[in-house]
Parts: structure tokens; C-alpha cells; sequence
């Protein structure tokens, strides 16, 4: 069910894996398939608790026929703004242009037939009711099922309203929870009656089976009984399901120690998944010692207020949403919850500034799936700063920090959101807004804005050069050196690259950003004639690369090295190196320096003999530009090698059969493609030796991937 190299990709939830087991609720899944067949937009709706996600994800994963089932988790969003965003990265779409997500969205499911899973919108039901009914109207193939404590209200919509578990389906799941936790349950007169208390609600029900370890059934129902009164007046047959769910997550909290109650509030300041560590800095002190916080954690982990996740950057916690909310309350009663929003900003600032770091290390990848899990948080601490103005500069600190996010990692247009909120604050310190000004250039240039590229470079160099900062200096002159390298001024690239080279080297700054300026103005060099200069070049950014294991940027030096092989004449040279490239491009969701690479590959497959197979990878490239911008940036030198590589295959396959084996390409979607590229094994098919001639003098001097995907800069303040 996965179509991208990102994004959940599957029908299942963010469920605490021992709670996964499904319990019931056959009945409601037949009736929820034949819905979904009906309709084009089901909302799954009923109290917080009652197994909405669960019952979703079992009917989302049967839709076979689709050409997807995507996940979207919207209960870590708290601003109406990043729902398109949230949308966005579940399909795992990568986008480098300064298109709007709802357009991205809409190119990227025009013709398809997909089954779209909104989960948790209640808190965002505008916008999402807004953006559902757009989607539905251009995109005939599209369904939506939501999931969420009230209807959309959007034309069309089929309301299933899903009512609690009936009494012998609630004590089954009340056995089976408390048998997780090693302790047996029988079908008994308190059993019914604990489940009937609890209203037949799953979630209560599995909070009260962690409590079975302690306590009988019997004296759960007298606590529980107790609490009844409290709220009801003992009115308690008459008692919302709502409340039930409130009363039974409260009465979970009473059962709680103080220092387990304390740390449930103290959590509630995460969002989505959060670390270990991460828990013992943010709530560790103040009454709970951080060395006893993994023990309060673990017994949090036993009564299913925490559930445990493994992830792709580790093992991982969660608490689900209506329980945090509950604890998210409790934080604001006892007064404390700015002190912990704050100690939170700190710990993923610090983390932040220790992936840019990282980044120039055998750790990026790494580096890049930790800071995949850590986006709800970090955009939790990106939101603190906006709205404490003695913090901006922490806030431009973080946005600039975090460039190999948005620019390495394909989020361009969230990162150029947060930038541009950033620069506009005034935050008295001139370092922190200088490092936002300079990224938000580099960002602009990746998308081909070039005019606000310009504008906020200008600014970071002329502010610079007043305050005495000479690695913002450095900075924006090598960005404006990009500029010039995708407008195809060449001699004003390299001088401001050279210029650039040399300040790095006074100040001693040596990371990837570094490294890219290097491979950048070998582009220029070889886009002037001097190919044996740019490869000198290109090979010392691979030795100092491999040194520090450094993969990213010598991927790029890679598709320098991969030119010059195919310009003199050896091909499978030329090809070894492009695999490597492309492989190490697409392990970094590096969409810009795929289709390079993909782009090249298709150029050292028609030299070897395969035109057809060369128009298939055209077509594959053809259907990535979109996502990057305009194509070849627009540039004569880097459209220079397609364009003979389209007459190659025109005059050997035909219009017409060139034409079909384009369309080909342009069907695959990206892993199947990238895939075709990577495995195509040699055919042996004889190719040229010696030199290629060109037809232009583009064509002679095609340049190095480097220059809108470089993401450099680590360091810079």
C-alpha cells in the first residue's frame, strides 16, 4: 500500500502495539466496508476511547482495489495551517517548488484511486472540512475516511457513529488486557459489572485492566463506584459515555502515585512520539528526581497511560490523545506548564543544534530519521518561540538551525514557512536572525524563488558586514554564488564561490556546506571548459568525505566525477558512479539530486545503446521535475546534456516509439523508478570509446547535481 519512499503508507495507527490485538466489532467492520463502497466520504465517529482508529485501520486495510492506503495522524497537529503539510508528508511527498501543499496534493492525486485515513480532526474540523471537500470535488478516484468525535459536515458525508463494545466483547478484552499484564480474569458477576461501569468504552476498560495487578475486580468497582458518586451524584445509569471515558481516565489518575500523576502531567507537553532521554531532562526535577524518571515511566508503561513504539531511530513513547489532554489540564492546574514548555523548547533546541552537527559525520542518516520522529516536537518548540517575543531569537536560532531539514530532507515549504515568520521578528540578536536570513535565501533558490532569494541574501550580507560576522559573510556570499550558478552567469558564480572557499578557510569552517561550495564551483568550472579541474575538485570533496564519512555531499561530487567519465568516453564508469550517487540521493530523500542523477543515467544509457530504455528513464525524470522546479533549472548548461540525449534517442527509436517510451517512464511512480535505475544490470551492448563531441557548448560542460539540493552549513553561528 505504499506508492513513496516516505510516509506510514499503511491503513494501521499509532496503537500501542500490546493493545493492538482487535476484539470484536465484526459486525461493525462489515458494515463500515459496505459504507466505504457507498460513499465517498465516511466519518467513523463516537466518544474518545471507543475504538474508532482501531476499527478504521482494520477497514482501511482491506481496501485492495486502491492504488493506496494513506494514514494521516492529525492529533500531533495543533495549527490549523499544517494540516495541508501533515497530508503532504503521509503520502510522502517531496515538493522543491513554492507551490502551495493543496496544489501538490491535487497534482499528486489526479488519476489515482486512493482511500485516504484522516485520524483525529476534531480539534482541526474547519480546515479540514474544507480541505476534504476540495480534494472530493477535483479528484473523482479519491475516498476519505475520517475519524474523529464529530461529522465534517461536508456534502455527501456518511456518519457511522460507533457505539461502545457490548457487554461479552468488553469482559473478552477486559481477559485479555489484564492477561498482558500476567494476571487472569474470569467471566464473572464483577468482571460484567466493572465493564458496565466503564460503559463497554475499550480504552477504559484497558486502563482498568492495568490496574488489575493490584486490585480484584471486586475492589475496582468499589473505587470506581466511589468516584461515580463523586461526579454523578449517584446517578450513575444516566452517565454520558463522555464522562465515562473522563471518569475513568480521572479515577486511573487517582489510582496513579504522586510521582506518577506528576510525570502524566509533565508528558502532556510532547507531541506525537518522544524519547527517554528527552523525558528525563523535560520532566525530570522539581519533586522527581531524573534518575527515578525511567522507573515512574516504566509503571506508566504498565497501567496503558504510556505505550512503548519502536521506530526507524529507536524505541519510542506515546501517550494517546485524550489521555494527554487530561494530563495537559492537570500541568496547567499546578502552574508549572510554562516552566515545562520551556524546558522543552530547550531540549529540541539542543537537539536541533546536535543534528546540524552531526549532519558532517557517518551519522547522517541517522541523523535524518531521527529528526523524521522528532518534527511534532520540534514544530511544538518553533510555535513556543513565535509566542513568547523575548524568545525570537531562540526561534531563528532553531528554523536556521535545522536547513538540512528543510532543504535535506525534502520540506522545503514547511522550513520557507518558518523562516519567514522567524526573519520578520525583531529579536535584538543579530547572529540568530542573520542564520535564518541566510537559509531562508537558500531555500527560496532551492524552490526558484529567486527574487526573495536575492532580497533576504542581500540583507544577511549588507547586516553582516555591519555587525562584524564574518561567517555570515561567508554564507550568504556562497548562496548568492548558487544564485548565479542556476541563472548561468557563470564567471559571477565562480567569483563569489572562490570568494566564499577562501573566507570558509580563514574562519576554519569545515562541514558539508563546505564541501558543496567546492563541488558548486567545479560546476562552474566545468560549465567553462576546465573539466579536468572541476574532477581535481570533485575527487578532494570525496576524499575529505570519506574521511569523515560524509555520504550526502559526495554523492554530488560522485555526479561530477560521473560526467566527466561519460565525456571521455567510458560509459560503465560513468554508470558505477551514478548508481552510487542516485543510491545515496535517494537514501536522503534528496529528490533534486535523484533526478540529476537520473537524468545523467539516462544520457550514459542512450551512449551505451539502449535508446528505448533511455527515453523510459527521460520519462522518469519528466515526471520528478514537478516536484523540484522548473525543469534543469531553466538553464541552457544543465538542459544541455538532456537535449542530446532526446535527439540521440529521437533518431535511433522514432518519434512516435520515443514518445511511448517516455510515457512509460512517466507511469512509474518514484521507488519503482529509482529501483529500474538502480538494478538495470549491463546489457553489454558495445558503446563509444574516447571522447564524446557535443553539439553545443552546454552540452560540453554539463555541471554537478550540487547546486539546488546542496543543504550546507552546519555551523554558521
Amino acid at each position: 500500500m505504499r506508492d513513496h519512499q516516505r510516509g506510514d503508507g499503511s491503513a494501521g495507527g499509532n496503537l500501542p502495539l500490546e493493545l493492538d490485538a482487535f476484539v470484536g466489532r465484526s459486525a461493525e467492520l462489515a458494515d463500515l466496508a459496505q459504507a466505504l463502497d457507498a460513499g465517498r466520504l465516511v466519518t467513523v465517529t463516537g466518544a474518545g476511547g471507543v475504538g474508532k482508529s482501531r476499527l478504521a485501520a482494520r477497514a482501511a486495510a482491506r481496501r485492495a482495489p486502491y492504488d493506496g492506503v494513506w494514514r494521516v495522524e492529525l492529533s500531533p497537529v495543533r495549527d490549523a495551517e499544517f494540516v495541508d503539510y501533515a497530508v503532504v508528508e503521509a503520502l510522502g511527498l517531496t515538493d522543491h517548488t513554492t507551490r502551495l501543499p493543496r496544489e501538490t496534493l491535487l497534482a499528486h492525486l489526479a488519476g489515482r484511486q486512493l482511500l485516504l485515513v484522516l485520524d483525529g480532526f476534531e480539534h482541526l474540523v474547519e480546515s479540514c472540512a474544507e480541505l476534504v471537500g476540495e480534494l472530493l470535488r477535483e479528484v473523482p478516484g479519491l475516498r476519505v475516511l475520517a475519524v474523529g468525535r464529530r461529522p465534517l459536515d461536508v456534502a455527501g458525508e456518511r456518519v457511522f457513529p460507533l457505539a461502545p463494545l457490548d457487554a461479552d466483547d468488553a469482559v473478552r478484552l477486559l481477559a485479555e488486557r489484564a492477561a498482558l499484564h500476567g494476571t487472569p480474569v474470569t467471566d464473572g458477576r464483577d468482571a460484567r459489572e466493572l465493564c458496565r461501569r466503564l460503559d463497554g468504552i475499550p480504552l477504559a476498560i484497558e486502563l482498568a485492566a492495568g490496574r488489575l495487578r493490584a486490585l480484584s475486580p471486586g475492589q475496582l468497582l468499589k473505587r470506581l463506584d466511589d468516584r461515580f458518586r463523586l461526579l454523578t451524584g449517584g446517578g450513575r445509569d444516566a452517565l454520558p459515555r463522555h464522562r465515562a471515558l473522563r471518569l475513568a481516565i480521572g479515577w486511573s489518575h487517582e489510582l496513579c502515585t504522586a510521582r506518577e500523576r506528576l510525570l502524566w502531567s509533565r508528558l502532556s507537553v510532547f507531541a506525537g512520539q518522544f524519547e527517554l532521554e528527552a523525558v528525563e531532562y523535560v520532566c525530570g526535577g522539581h519533586g522527581l528526581p531524573a534518575d527515578d524518571v525511567l522507573d515512574v515511566l516504566t509503571e506508566l508503561l504498565a497501567q496503558s497511560v504510556v505505550a512503548r513504539e519502536e521506530t526507524p531511530a529507536g524505541a519510542r513513547y506515546r501517550m494517546l490523545d485524550t489521555v494527554r489532554a487530561y494530563g495537559a489540564e492537570w500541568l496547567e492546574a499546578t502552574g508549572d506548564a510554562a516552566r515545562l514548555r520551556r524546558r522543552h523548547r530547550d531540549w529540541y533546541l539542543g537537539l536541533a543544534t546536535w543534528c546540524e552537527l552531526d549532519w558532517f559525520s557517518p551519522r547522517q542518516e541517522e541523523v535524518a530519521a531521527r529528526v523524521e520522529v522528532e518534527l511534532p516536537n520540534l514544530r511544538c518548540a518553533l510555535e513556543h518561540c513565535l509566542t513568547e517575543p523575548e524568545e525570537a531569537h531562540l526561534g531563528q536560532y532553531l528554523a536556521g538551525s535545522l536547513w538540512f531539514c528543510w532543504a535535506g530532507c525534502g520540506r522545503l515549504s514547511e522550513g520557507r514557512h518558518w523562516l519567514e515568520q522567524m526573519v520578520r521578528l525583531d529579536s535584538g540578536h543579530d547572529r540568530s536572525r542573520l542564520k535564518a536570513l541566510w537559509v531562508l535565501g537558500y531555500v527560496a533558490i532551492l524552490q526558484g524563488d529567486t527574487v526573495p532569494a536575492l532580497a533576504a541574501l542581500q540583507e544577511c550580507r549588507e547586516e553582516a558586514e555591519r555587525c562584524g560576522d564574518p561567517t555570515a559573510v561567508a554564507y550568504a556570499e556562497h548562496r548568492t554564488g548558487c544564485l548565479a550558478l542556476v541563472t548561468d552567469d557563470m564567471a559571477r558564480a565562480e567569483t563569489l564561490l572562490c570568494s566564499a572557499l577562501e573566507r570558509y578557510q580563514e574562519i576554519g569552517e569545515l562541514n558539508s556546506n563546505v564541501l558543496m561550495g567546492q563541488v558548486e564551483l567545479a560546476m562552474t568550472r566545468a560549465f567553462q571548459g576546465d573539466l579536468p579541474g572541476a574532477v581535481r575538485m570533485c575527487e578532494d570533496v570525496r576524499r575529505v568525505c570519506e574521511d569523515h564519512g560524509e555520504r550526502w555531499a559526495r554523492s554530488y561530487a560522485l555526479y561530477v566525477l560521473a560526467y566527466a567519465a561519460w565525456a571521455e568516453g567510458d560509459p560503465a564508469q560513468a554508470r558505477a558512479l551514478l548508481t552510487d550517487c542516485l543510491s545515496g540521493a535517494h537514501a536522503f530523500h534528496d529528490l533534486l539530486g535523484s533526478v540529476l542523477a537520473v537524468e545523467l543515467l539516462a544520457l550514459v544509457t542512450v551512449v551505451e545503446g539502449d535508446a528505448a530504455e533511455a527515453a523510459v528513464l527521460q520519462g522518469v525524470a519528466g515526471r520528478m521535475w514537478p516536484s523540484v522546479g522548473l525543469p534543469l533549472f531553466g538553464s541552457a548548461y544543465y538542459n544541455g546534456p538532456h537535449e542530446l540525449c532526446a535527439a540521440m534517442a529521437r533518431e535511433r527509436l522514432g518519434d512516435a516509439r520515443y514518445a511511448q517510451c517516455v510515457a512509460e517512464g512517466a507511469r512509474l511512480v518514484r521507488e519503482a523508478a529509482v529501483s529500474r535505475a538502480l538494478e538495470r544490470p549491463l546489457d553489454g551492448v558495445p558503446s563509444p570509446r574516447g571522447p564524446v563531441r557535443h553539439a553545443t557548448a552546454p552540452m560540453e560542460t554539463q555541471e554537478p547535481a550540487a547546486s539546488r539540493a546542496h543543504k550546507g552549513g552546519e555551523t554558521a553561528g
